[in-house]
C-alpha cells in the first residue's frame, strides 16, 4: 500500500504552519502540531509516526486511543493528547498514557482526574475547554463561566492547569474564525494575568485542519490537524 501521501501531506501542513508563524511575526517552531488521528487507519498511523517524525498524537475517543496505543510499537515514546469529550468513568483508562487532557470542562471531571492521577502519583497537565461559540451541541464552558471555574482548580494538587482549548464553530469563510480565536485569546490572557496571577502566558490550543492558520495569527500555541494529514487527494489537503 502506497502511503506516500502521509509524508507529503505532513510536509505540506508543516510548511503552512511555518509560513503562518512567519506571517504572524512569531518564531519558527513556536506552534506545535497535534496530529488528530481520529481518521487514521493503523497503517497510516504507523507511517505518520515512523516516516514523518510526528510525536504528538491527539485522540478524541478513549476506546480509539487504547486501540491505537496497543497497535503501535513503543507507544510510550509518543506524546498522546486527549482532545475529545471525556467521560469521568473512562479517565482511569488513559490517565497513565496521555501527557495532556485538552478538554477539561467540569469540576466533576476535574475531581476524577485528580483521583486517578493521585493513584498513579502523577500530575496531569490540563487545558480548560472554552465553548467560544456557545453551541449547545458542543462541550466546553461558556466564556462567562471560565473565570470562576479556573479559580476552583486550585483545590486539585494533581492537576496542572496549563492553559485553554477552544473549538470554534464551523465557519463558511476562513476569516470568520478570527472573531472566535481573537475573543478567546483576549479572554484567557485576562484571566491568566489578572485573576490567576500566573507568570508567563497560558498555552492556547486553537485551530484545526480548516482553521489553523487563522488560529496561529491569533496566538495559538497548538493546532489540532487531522483530516488534512490523511486525505489521499492532494487537492483535499489544501482545504
Amino acid at each position: 500500500m502506497n502511503l506516500d501521501y502521509i509524508r507529503e501531506n505532513t510536509e505540506r501542513i508543516q510548511k503552512r504552519i511555518r509560513e503562518a508563524e512567519l506571517k504572524a511575526g512569531r518564531p519558527e517552531g513556536s506552534v506545535q502540531m497535534i496530529a488528530a488521528v481520529k481518521y487514521a487507519q493503523p497503517e497510516e498511523l504507523t507511517a505518520l509516526c515512523l516516516e514523518t517524525g510526528v510525536k504528538d498524537l491527539g485522540e478524541n475517543r478513549v476506546q480509539q486511543l487504547l486501540a491505537h496505543y496497543e497497535a503501535l510499537e513503543h507507544p510510550e515514546r509518543l506524546r498522546w493528547h486527549f482532545i475529545g469529550s471525556l467521560q469521568t468513568n473512562k479517565v482511569k483508562y488513559i490517565i497513565d498514557k496521555v501527557c495532556m487532557i485538552h478538554s477539561l470542562d467540569s469540576l466533576k471531571l476535574a475531581a476524577e482526574i485528580e483521583k486517578q492521577a493521585g493513584k498513579h502519583g502523577i500530575v496531569m497537565d490540563v487545558l480548560v475547554e472554552i465553548n467560544s461559540g456557545e453551541e449547545e451541541s458542543k462541550g466546553g464552558l461558556y466564556p462567562s463561566e471560565v473565570t470562576e471555574f479556573c479559580e476552583s482548580l486550585g483545590q486539585y494538587p494533581h492537576l496542572n492547569h496549563r492553559g485553554f482549548m477552544t473549538m470554534a464553530p464551523k465557519c463558511t469563510e476562513k476569516s470568520d474564525y478570527l472573531k472566535y480565536f481573537q475573543q478567546t485569546y483576549q479572554q484567557v490572557l485576562d484571566i491568566w494575568t489578572k485573576k490567576l496571577h500566573n507568570i508567563g502566558r497560558p498555552i492556547l490550543s486553537m485551530g484545526m485542519s480548516e482553521s489553523f492558520e487563522e488560529a496561529i495569527a491569533c496566538g495559538s500555541d497548538m493546532v489540532r490537524v487531522g483530516r488534512a494529514l490523511f486525505v489521499k487527494e492532494s487537492e483535499g489537503s489544501q482545504k
